[in-house]
């Protein structure tokens, strides 16, 4: 199964628990970039989206 269809079938809780982690995964990024130690740099971009995209499940499910 695909990460979009994992991210849909969570609960408010557990959606908000990923959210906390993929921002301080976004936090850590961030440094890495910063000091020039980023592996894959699309990563940066691939975490926001995930962010995004759980939010607005959230948004929809109410």
């Amino acid at each position: 199964m695909n990460k979009k269809k994992q991210d849909k079938k969570l609960t408010k809780d557990q959606a908000e628990k990923k959210i906390l982690t993929l921002k301080r995964d976004l936090f850590n990024i961030r440094f890495k970039k910063v000091n020039n130690q980023v592996n894959n740099p699309a990563q940066y971009n691939e975490i926001k989206k995930s962010i995004a995209r759980i939010y607005t499940t959230i948004k929809n499910s109410k």
